[in-house]
């Protein structure tokens, strides 16, 4: 649903002005920008990916994520997801799961220090951009590994986490998940509440995406700093689907300061696509079978490609309809991406992989988007959070060290 030059503009408010001089829209032009802005990332799943089948990121690799893909799409700060699987929640183990993910990124860094960096601050993201290195930040999928003890969230900060998804597919200790039919809190939980004040005052970005409508709800209530939806995109095209987003919940994050990171998963895109995902994974699992190739193996990993490749789900131009639909009903300022890649088996063709930007980029041009507007979409939003997020941090904690003082 493109709105258009002149419906852009209105829409971004904060366009260029009236006869500023209109950006060729050519591929060359997407590719220039992808390069020239800072391009972040609200979630990668490589983390999870590697452990499942290791390979060097220093270059090519099987997977959607790796430092060639990276850099020839302007990819600039990939927030690696920390993810937890839900059954963890009643096995335990789950910090010590989390632990080893966040040992693994680090070893990234000191693996190629000429490469990687680890970002745990908007302050290095800045500094690691000018030096040319991907900035690896941290952001925990599934808020499982705090395992109800608030200590567990000041380990997480320190050793880099920076923003929480407070649950994954099933209600956990903290709140509900969009993914789960039964609603054990009917939002976030008493453990949650004061979660969600602590990451507020540790500096921790609350990250919606996969809890249910309450416990959204209950979020906006209490934070006292903007919030993020890491990966997630709109609920108006996928009517009824929970774990994408409604106009309404849109238009309140965006409200309170917040952004949402669009999903490039075609499940995520269009109505018609949703359940490309189990489609394909009963179709690779059937191929495997037949062939009698192991799951976990290189071959496994080599086919789940082929067969994404071979099956796309929609184009660039559905991933430019969503920020589309966000810049209409709030704005240009809450909307960036989140592309879960890595995480997901179906995806739109010509955005397969991290070197796949320039092609949004270049929708979002041939939309009649400025240069700056451009420029907060790629990772300006996103970056403004993160550094809101850290101001209140400080403001939280100046009061809380000097009680007397009037706020």
């Amino acid at each position: 649903m493109a709105i258009g030059i002149a419906g852009c503009m209105l829409a971004c408010g904060g366009g260029e002005s009236p006869g500023a001089e209109i950006i060729p829209p050519t591929p060359e032009k997407a590719r220039e920008l992808a390069q020239k802005f800072i391009i972040a990332d609200g979630h990668i799943d490589v983390p999870y990916r590697l452990q499942e089948y290791p390979e060097d990121i220093s270059g090519l690799t099987i997977g959607d994520f790796d430092y060639p893909k990276a850099k020839a799409g302007g990819l600039n700060v990939p927030f690696m997801s920390i993810y937890t699987p839900s059954r963890y929640q009643k096995e335990g183990g789950a910090k010590q799961f989390a632990d080893r993910l966040i040992d693994m990124v680090e070893k990234f860094a000191r693996d190629w220090p000429d490469k990687f960096a680890l970002a745990a601050s908007v302050a290095d993201v800045h500094r690691q951009f000018q030096e040319g290195k991907v900035s690896l930040a941290l952001g925990m999928e599934n808020g499982a590994p705090l395992e109800k003890d608030l200590a567990n969230l000041r380990h997480f900060y320190e050793r880099g986490i920076r923003y929480i998804t407070l649950t994954h597919s099933k209600d956990n200790q903290i709140c509900d998940s969009s993914y789960d039919s039964t609603r054990t809190w009917n939002g976030l939980s008493p453990f949650g509440e004061q979660v969600v004040a602590e990451m507020n005052r540790l500096g921790i970005m609350i990250d919606v995406s996969h809890v249910s409508d309450s416990a959204f709800y209950d979020v906006m209530r209490i934070a006292k700093a903007p919030v993020i939806a890491s990966h997630s995109s709109c609920r108006y095209f996928t009517p009824g689907w929970e774990r994408n987003m409604s106009d309404e919940m849109i238009q309140l994050l965006a409200e309170k300061g917040g952004v949402i990171c669009i999903n490039f998963g075609s499940d995520f895109l269009r109505e018609e696509f949703r359940g490309s995902w189990r489609q394909a994974n009963r179709e690779i699992k059937d191929h495997l079978a037949e062939h009698k190739i192991a799951e976990g193996s290189k071959a496994a990993a080599e086919y789940q490609q082929q067969y994404r490749r071979e099956h796309p789900k929609g184009t660039a131009a559905e991933v430019a309809d969503h920020i589309d639909h966000v810049v209409k009903l709030a704005g240009v300022d809450c909307v960036a991406f989140g592309s879960d890649f890595d995480g997901v088996l179906s995806l739109p063709e010509g955005v397969q992989d991290v070197s796949d930007y320039p092609n949004i980029i270049y929708e979002l041009l041939k939309r009649g988007y400025s240069e700056a507007d451009i420029e907060k979409i790629c990772a300006g939003n996103l970056l403004r959070v993160w550094a809101e997020v850290e101001n209140i941090a400080r403001q939280l904690q100046a009061a809380q060290a000097s009680p007397g003082m009037s706020n």
